[in-house]
């Protein structure tokens, strides 16, 4: 290799590793574009132990030529004299990323090594660091010891654990988190599921041991309604590699995937249910990802499975653009045309208007769940870096954004609404100091519910009344007073609690509840339930009616949040100062000046202008309402003989030229805040899909077929094309491919004959005759062909329904299931039906087409087991990102 002039720091073993990688850094360049993940396993593979620094100085000078290093002024400089530019500058970056990454690993190794340990290492309690742990990862992180002495000095000191109670918290803390899974509510399905557990898989469980570890059988959660959540001791790592619990482990992640269990820690199930939210309530989440709890709200709009479309809905909403995406497929595995996801900071979320009867109307929240962010040391039995990571300062940091975000919550909720603040975290600067500061500035506004006997079985402590302030280097303070100047831009008043004694005790603290770990074997955990009795103070004027003549009044110069975003002001009254917001008026008048002068299209629902909102993440899809005059539905109407009352106005698309793919299904609340506020907020995903277009529809007579997601909300307004089939015929559409009329059953054979070629429903109505029978009901999406019936419908589905009858299908081992699947992608375009119905069948292969590509919902191509298709993404143009890695991971579980 010629030396470029290279840095006389480059050491010799660096040197040599070069020298036998001399053509490393072409091919790194080559591959510049691909993912962070890719090229950064490449420099490590080829310049391990070569100091971070080094490197980079040494690829620096390769991307520039010989004697470049004399002129280099940075990455800038080498992305010029490079042949190409833009794939240099591209690739420093991530050169820039791999060495940092390198540095990390570095140390790593360093503190693995104990003749190269510093003497200070063990006085400093480090003995345990030095060692590798064989149980640990494989990249040799060293074990994480769990003690801080600066977490116990500062909760001992506040007493928030009972006294005499403190070893067992610390014991508790140190203990890894049991599993816990819970059974969606609001599915038929549900009971099924439960007798499936309690019948066939718990029972299996028992007198198990695994590892010499006795297993023990899950037990419900005591103050979870209907027995629908429960817990066990069983590790994720034991559920993932012990072959007894093979059949248990499957279960749980195809049910997951079909949205039939939610794998959610315990304490975050009770928030939810202390909302008590009813089907016809405005809920909104406003930190909603992942969306374990956005799943609990949706089951409670469900409650009732024989209405499809509630009257309330769910507006689900993070900060976080790819988070977003995650939250869009917890919320798909339900189907519920009831969910919409936004992305937005939640401390300064705009306020909607919606349309009633005529008139502009601000857009007031029945339930809204304020889970904000939080330090959240109250996850210490499953995060275990925040054993090493706690300090006061991350508490301190996130007071004030707490504290916004609670009261723009505040602000959105109607009168007599319910708000509840949770946390993951036990320091009261995040809790009750939240809490007291907000109802102290809503002057009566507000004010903590009792919800003491609404969970019966739950365990819990009081919330705590007096409180301090501890900075990270372990000084107190008692009270604002005494904070040093030099302290108040990271210690503000919100943080103590009032010093009136009347105030402080007309807040009622107490009826706060604290979740201790020690106490029902959780995590930690922080919930308030606030009522509003009246408007926030800043906003006492009443919204003025449309047409109404508007006051000249002097411009409000204030942020759509309200009293959060403040002004410059004294210390000591910067938090206590109240002021005003934007009034409703304002709102309203706003609205219809940007109705007035705006060009968009009806039902075009696009996302906001560049100019009034800066956009982060992916450019969304708009979202266009079908017309009354498209000429698109009545065919689909007449194949399907729709009831009169079906809501058309309801569906939509997610483009605007070309021909239509997929339609969508929203409720008409949804409908009414899209078609009203594209303007000023940023919609994610909403809708399920109800409709794929089969590219050779027009011979059938319908170009749409039916969507698997949809059956179950579409299914109460078809009145044609039902096929009523036995329990029998079920098992045979589940599990083989294209099934000739004459395997099924002469009833099934007697309705489907004269029906014509196209897609079909396929209902199962449970015989109450028969007790040991699958009792609930079926809803399937099929395809009549020439001669075959075949079914469109996700992998975990069918599963889940074959498990139901009480079939077990197991997963293939994993070299079998990956070679498997190779295959079938490799062969997916030559898969088909039967020779003699390839012409009649030949729409149901080519509709499933587009599903495979935007992510394969409802495509079911191949007879179990066979090539697992992904969670689908719903009406989100971008959500198969995300959809794609979780999907990857459930498949990396089994």
């Amino acid at each position: 290799m010629r030396d470029r002039g290279l840095s006389p720091e480059l050491p010799e073993v660096a040197r040599e590793t070069l020298a036998v990688h001399a053509e490393t850094p072409l091919r790194l360049l080559s591959v510049a574009t691909c993912p962070l993940r890719w090229s950064a396993d490449l420099v490590g593979r080829c310049f391990l132990g070569v100091p971070a620094a080094a490197l980079l100085t040494y690829l620096l000078q390769v991307l520039t030529g010989p004697g470049g290093g004399a002129d280099l002024r940075g990455p800038r400089a080498a992305a010029r004299k490079c042949a190409q530019p833009k794939v240099a500058a591209r690739w420093l970056r991530t050169a820039c990323a791999t060495a940092w990454t390198m540095g990390r690993r570095a140390r790593a190794r360093r503190l693995q090594q104990p003749q190269h340990r510093r003497p200070e290492d063990s006085e400093n309690g480090a003995e345990g660091c030095g060692k590798r742990n064989d149980t640990g990862w494989e990249g040799g992180y060293p074990e994480i010891v769990k003690e801080n002495k600066l977490f116990e000095q500062y909760y001992q000191e506040l007493k928030i654990v009972p006294e005499g109670e403190w070893d067992q918290f610390m014991e508790a803390l140190r203990e890894p988190l049991p599993a816990t899974l819970r059974i969606t509510g609001y599915k038929s399905h549900a009971k099924e599921i439960l007798h499936c557990l309690k019948n066939k898989y718990f029972k299996e469980l028992e007198n198990l041991e695994v590892d010499g570890q006795k297993v023990e059988v899950p037990q419900p959660l005591s103050w979870y309604p209907e027995e629908l959540a429960w817990h066990t001791n069983l590790s994720r790592k034991i559920l993932r590699k012990s072959p007894q619990l093979e059949k248990f482990h499957q279960f749980l992640v195809s049910e997951t995937e079909s949205g039939n269990i939610s794998r959610q820690e315990a304490v975050s199930m009770i928030p939810p249910l202390l909302l008590n939210a009813q089907p016809h309530h405005k809920i909104l989440d406003m930190c909603a990802a992942p969306g374990s709890k956005t799943t609990q709200l949706i089951e409670m709009l469900h409650a009732d499975m024989n209405v499809p479309f509630p009257e309330g809905f769910v507006i689900a909403n993070d900060v976080d653009n790819k988070r977003c995406y995650l939250l869009v497929h917890q919320a798909k595995r339900l189907s519920s045309p009831c969910i919409m996801v936004v992305n937005h900071d939640a401390s300064s979320i705009p306020r909607l208007t919606i349309d009633v009867n005529g008139r502009k109307e601000v857009l007031f929240y029945d339930r809204i769940l304020c889970d904000v962010p939080c330090s959240g040391d109250g996850t210490m039995r499953k995060n275990i870096d925040v054993w090493k990571k706690w300090t006061t300062l991350n508490s301190l940091q996130l007071h004030g954004l707490q504290l916004r975000i609670a009261t723009r919550g505040a602000e959105q909720l109607v009168e007599g609404g319910r708000m509840v603040y949770s946390t993951c975290s036990l320091n009261p600067i995040e809790d009750e100091a939240v809490i007291a500061s907000l109802l102290e500035k809503s002057e009566g506004a507000l004010e903590l519910a009792d919800v003491s006997s609404e969970l019966p079985g739950l365990k819990w402590m009081p919330g705590l009344t007096q409180w301090k302030v501890m900075t990270k280097d372990g000084q107190w303070f008692a009270e604002w007073d005494e904070v040093p100047h030099s302290r108040h831009t990271q210690i503000r008043p919100t943080m103590f609690p009032p010093k009136d004694p009347e105030k402080l005790q007309a807040m009622r603290l107490e009826r706060c509840l604290r979740i201790l770990p020690h106490h029902q074997n959780t995590g930690g955990f922080f919930v308030a339930v606030l009522v509003k009795k009246s408007s926030m103070p800043w906003n006492k004027r009443q919204p003025k009616l449309q047409g109404e003549s508007a006051k000249p009044r002097d411009p409000v110069q204030s942020s759509p949040a309200g009293p959060t975003g403040e002004k410059a002001a004294s210390p000591s009254e910067l938090e206590r100062k109240l002021v005003p917001g934007i009034g409703d008026a304002e709102i309203i008048e706003r609205n219809e000046d940007l109705e007035k002068n705006g060009n968009k299209k009806d039902g075009v629902c696009g996302p906001p202008p560049s100019k009034k909102m800066k956009l982060f993440g992916f450019k969304e899809d708009p979202f266009v309402f079908i017309p009354e005059d498209d000429p698109l539905f009545p065919p689909i109407q007449k194949f399907y003989a729709l009831d009169p009352s079906f809501p058309r106005m309801n569906l939509l698309t997610r483009t605007t030229e070309g021909k239509k793919r997929q339609l969508y299904m929203v409720s008409k609340e949804l409908r009414n805040v899209l078609l009203n506020n594209s303007e000023r907020m940023k919609v994610i995903n909403t809708g399920i899909k109800v409709w794929c277009r089969n590219n050779s529809g027009e011979e059938f007579d319908c170009a749409f077929r039916l969507a698997q997601e949809g059956i179950y909300t579409l299914y109460p307004f078809i009145n044609s094309r039902i096929i009523s089939v036995s329990l029998e015929d079920v098992k045979i559409l589940l599990t083989q491919e294209n099934p000739f009329f004459r395997k099924l059953s002469s009833e099934t054979y007697s309705q489907a004959k004269d029906l014509a070629k196209g897609s079909v429903v396929l209902k199962y109505e449970p015989d109450p005759t028969k007790p040991d029978t699958l009792q609930c009901p079926i809803v399937l999406c099929g395809w009549r062909g020439k001669a075959s019936i075949r079914t469109f419908v996700p992998k975990n589905e069918r599963l889940h329904y074959l498990r139901m009858m009480g079939l077990e299908v197991l997963a293939e081992k994993r070299k079998e299931r990956t070679a498997g699947t190779n295959e079938s992608d490799e062969s997916a375009a030559s898969l088909g039906p039967p020779e003699d119905e390839v012409n009649a069948d030949q729409g149901a292969e080519q509709t499933a087409g587009p599903d495979a590509a935007s992510t394969g919902s409802d495509s079911a191509r191949a007879p179990l087991p066979g090539k697992e298709t992904q969670g689908d993404s719903g009406a989100g143009s971008t959500a198969g990102a995300a959809t794609s890695v979780s999907t990857s991971e459930s498949r990396n579980d089994l």
